[in-house]
């Protein structure tokens, strides 16, 4: 592991700190790219303009038309975090326009696979919609749309994953991703997508003059499920993402929420009113997603979607039980994962032997519904790019695998998958994602044949350099900024994917190590000459007097008193 300091570039922490950002905090901002104080500029009217992002318009207008004309519709959604706050989010925010007929549909993982498939297009034509609008997917789905095209249905399609060789022939695409389209934040997800069509059609119809400005629904409503969608997915926190988060984190912290998000945040023991993105991300995503999963995600949809307390309480409940099931299988299928991930570079037991370029593991027992989940611990541990695959629960599918992928900087990995289907016609069934998560199927006895060929492009593509695990950090902490209102100030800021959170490293010395909990390092160091606490989660392997450590700031309580601690990430060597 290689700890490396980012550059802060002075000038731009200069000129945020003129501008009376704090010093830590500009020195933080500054080394993440951002030149001015007008940058972290959050409010509403700095959000990029509807109209900008390709398809906004037509879609808008084809959604006043089925209101005005009392059309039936129906969402198809994706059954992750991202596709369930979505499809929240289109249910809830069309009702608030005028839509009288809004039902939805989920596919499951199992059995239905990814997307407007013809088989769920049917099944929505079946209900007797006349508009399906897919939320989080479709954007590949060119049999899906025709097939519900032949039923007479219009499809509007809204999406962020990256488009295959062919678009759909839907009435309406919305996608940042699509050709031709200007809009500059290309990594806004599933979520923000719907709720810049739903801007987009509020416009419409004032010009149509069914609302004014003055009476208008108040869409910032929905601006916690963005908030909570966008960060979940682990899309890039771009300027507008982070507006889009920075909004929905405001209102929930005001006690502004959807009753489910309330109830999310009681059931995983969290506090909304100092909500962060480390709560979306770690506690309320982790919920939603185990639905998908591991059983319905129509209960986490419910969860999000009703007004009723006692009701979000128990669905609530109920994911959260879900999600110990999911902690527990994945357990399993994680020491699982590892023993073979190892055998694939150590089975003669030389530690020193090094990994593979990218590693794809397979069990028949593993569950489909946690091998993404899995494949990002296996990365995280090895640093490759890295699929692991179960065989599918579909109905006369047994004969496939399904595999979730996760990647390392520099290797895309839908670029990759589109590489081996390529070079290998018919290994690949199906697959489809983003640079750094996708997903794929090949036939059992093709397992090989991709594991071999996933790893060929992988020694292709990436560099010796870029096989060794790197922590960028924002280097050295004064002992001054180690102070409790100094954490809750970073804690309260948008952190996230491509806008990391504040990571510092030193070397330090350990004055003692101890394990708890059987898998954790609680540390006693020392720091510029004064002792602080510290803890690796995770990690049991002990330290020397000396290390250099990556490490984060956190607050720990005990008997009534706070106090600073380091959350170590890593350490050099």
């Amino acid at each position: 592991m290689k700890i490396v300091a980012r550059v802060i570039p002075p000038r731009s922490a200069w000129v945020l700190e003129q501008a009376g950002v704090h010093p830590l905090l500009a020195r933080l901002y500054a080394a993440r790219g951002v030149l001015g104080k007008d940058e972290l500029d959050d409010g509403l009217a700095r959000l990029l303009p509807p109209d900008t992002l390709r398809g906004t318009r037509e879609a808008a207008v084809l959604l006043a038309d089925a209101i005005a004309a009392n059309q039936r519709m129906c969402i198809v959604a994706d059954y992750d975090c991202d596709g369930a706050t979505a499809c929240a989010v289109a249910v809830r925010g069309l009702r608030l326009l005028g839509a009288k007929s809004v039902s939805y549909l989920v596919p499951d993982r199992v059995i239905d696979g990814y997307g407007l498939t013809p088989p769920i297009a049917e099944r929505v034509a079946d209900r007797g919609a006349d508009l399906l609008i897919t939320v989080d997917n479709g954007i590949a789905s060119v049999d899906g749309v025709a097939a519900a095209q032949a039923r007479g249905l219009k499809v509007l399609v809204t999406d962020h994953h990256l488009p295959g060789p062919q678009l759909p022939s839907a009435e309406v695409l919305v996608n940042p991703n699509q050709p031709g389209c200007d809009f500059e934040s290309k990594s806004i997800a599933g979520v923000g997508v719907m709720f810049y069509v739903l801007l987009a059609l509020r416009s419409e119809l004032r010009a149509r003059g069914v609302f004014t400005l003055a009476n208008q629904p108040k869409l910032d409503v929905l601006l916690p499920l963005v908030a909570l969608g966008t960060v979940a997915d682990v899309v890039r926190l771009d300027a507008n993402n982070r507006r889009l988060v920075a909004q929905g984190l405001r209102r929930i912290r005001a006690g502004s929420m959807q009753a489910g998000i309330a109830a999310l945040f009681k059931a995983s023991g969290r506090n909304a009113p100092t909500a962060t993105t480390f709560d979306f991300g770690f506690a309320l995503g982790p919920r939603i997603n185990a639905a998908g999963r591991l059983a319905d995600m129509t209960l986490g949809i419910e969860c999000l979607l009703t007004d009723d307390a006692a009701r979000a309480d128990e669905l609530a409940r109920t994911l959260d039980g879900i999600n110990r099931e999911r902690r527990d299988i994945e357990g399993g299928m994680r020491d699982q994962a590892l023993l073979l991930a190892e055998s694939l570079f150590d089975a003669s037991g030389d530690s020193s032997e090094a990994p593979p370029p990218a590693i794809s593991v397979f069990d028949a027992a593993f569950h489909e519904g946690v091998v993404g989940i899995v494949a990002s611990r296996l990365k995280d541990r090895f640093h490759r790019p890295t699929f692991v695959f179960a065989t599918s629960a579909a109905p006369g599918k047994e004969a496939e695998l399904k595999g979730s992928g996760r990647s390392i900087p520099g290797f895309h990995l839908r670029d990759a998958l589109d590489l081996v289907a390529k070079r290998h016609p018919g290994v690949l069934l199906r697959f489809g994602g983003h640079a750094m998560a996708a997903g794929c199927t090949v036939a059992s006895e093709h397992f090989e044949t991709f594991s071999k060929a996933i790893a060929q492009v992988a020694q292709e593509w990436l560099a010796a350099s870029s096989l060794v695990r790197q922590i960028d950090t924002d280097g050295p902490l004064a002992r001054e900024y180690l102070r409790v209102d100094l954490v809750d100030t970073l804690h309260r800021e948008v952190w996230g994917q491509g806008f990391a959170p504040p990571t510092f490293s030193e070397e330090v010395e350990v004055l003692s190590q101890r394990l708890v909990g059987e898998k954790h390092l609680a540390l006693k160091l020392r720091h510029q000459g004064q002792p602080i606490d510290g803890i690796w989660f995770g990690h049991t392997d002990p330290l020397p007097a000396k290390v250099m450590l990556a490490f984060r700031l956190d607050a720990d309580e005990w008997q009534g008193v706070r106090r600073v601690r380091f959350l170590v990430e890593g350490a050099e060597g």
